[in-house]
């Protein structure tokens, strides 16, 4: 596979990108294949060619120079929005405007003249939830929003377009930790325990519920119960230093390679925690990219969702969001700062050099 015309981005970004069908490079480049002197945009839905048979133009001038002509089935030429992108685009402004109404797949899809399954899977692969799942999220924003202003639960429920209470505490338990009519009162009857111990790498609050950790930050005391108050205002902090003990030394075993049992009582929608669920496959000493995590959930063209997940993690360590890192290889961002980031890696990494000499 060859680069014409220098374009700036690698071979290999270039290729990643069309086996993926990734939207965003549209516009960046266009692929042509060898055999058939025709040229396509890297989301082109066509069966892709052997990558010997491809070369790379930074435009779709420089393709037709070269004697290739545009495909009439993605028209990269086009600067109109892809097709997918627009369905996707109307159907997730067709349900904000529709919020507390209950829509199935099978209307979304007669609404958008494709399939359901390829509604769904559209849908999926660029915002990272099913409509389902995200008519889910809708609506549970609209009941919090509801409560806090003073709404009854049982008035708010129907508002938001919750079909049963039983639904609606089996969501809220897994978005906020806490039952819905705790949500209205901002966390009015729970208890969070937390301590905050000294690190290497700063200073480490974690805080608990009677379900589990909810919160693993590097904070001080000031900023990190500035930050509890902020989730939970009316809940009970309570500091617990004893009581917290083995907590501690389980997070910390984590960065020692280990993967000790602890209760999490996060909060996170379902693509959120199917992230988080993979970055806790990472072992120590390795890094992915947000795109190697992407393809691991099943999602290969949600890259940038990943991203999103991965900056909301509430659990630093134990959920190991720090091994992740651009297709480049740079660190991008952290929510604990990079330099805290470059420093994790480097010590996990020289403990697992270690490990392997002394396996020798």
């Amino acid at each position: 596979m060859m680069i014409e015309n220098q374009h700036p981005l690698t071979t290999q970004m270039a290729w990643e990108a069309v086996t993926t069908r990734d939207s965003r490079f549209d516009g960046c480049f266009v692929y042509g294949v060898l055999s058939t002197r025709i040229y396509c945009r890297p989301s082109c839905p066509a069966r892709r060619p052997a990558s010997h048979r491809t070369v790379f133009f930074a435009s779709p001038e420089k393709a037709e120079a070269a004697g290739y002509r545009a495909c009439l089935r993605c028209r990269p030429r086009s600067v109109e929005t892809p097709r997918i992108e627009r369905i996707v685009m109307a159907t997730r402004e067709y349900l904000d405007a529709h919020a507390d109404e209950r829509i199935g797949l099978r209307q979304l899809a007669a609404r958008a003249n494709v399939s359901p399954f390829h509604l769904q899977r559209m849908f999926r692969r660029l915002v990272g939830l099913s409509p389902k799942a995200y008519q889910d999220a809708l609506r549970l924003e609209r009941f919090s929003a509801a409560v806090k202003l003073g709404t009854t639960v049982t008035r708010a429920l129907y508002e938001a377009g919750f079909g049963s209470s039983s639904r609606l505490y089996e969501r809220a338990a897994a978005e906020f930790g806490m039952p819905p009519s705790a949500i209205g009162r901002g966390g009015a009857g729970v208890t969070i325990r937390y301590t905050i111990v000294r690190t290497p790498f700063g200073p480490l609050c974690l805080a608990s519920s009677d379900r589990g950790l909810v919160s693993v930050r590097f904070d001080g005391s000031a900023p990190a119960l500035t930050a509890l108050k902020q989730d939970y205002p009316n809940a009970v902090l309570r500091a617990d230093p004893r009581g917290l003990r083995q907590e501690v030394r389980a997070v910390l075993e984590c960065l020692r390679g280990g993967r000790p049992h602890l209760r999490l009582d996060v909060r996170g929608t379902a693509f959120q925690r199917k992230v988080w669920a993979a970055l806790e496959q990472i072992p120590r000493g390795a890094v992915r990219t947000y795109r190697d995590v992407a393809r691991a959930i099943g999602r290969p063209g949600a890259a940038r969702a990943v991203a999103r997940a991965c900056a909301t993690n509430p659990i630093a360590l134990a959920i190991p969001c720090h091994r992740v890192v651009r297709a480049d290889g740079g660190l991008a961002g952290y929510r604990w700062g990079i330099q805290r980031k470059r420093r994790l890696l480097a010590f996990e990494s020289s403990l697992s050099f270690k490990s392997r000499q002394t396996a020798r």
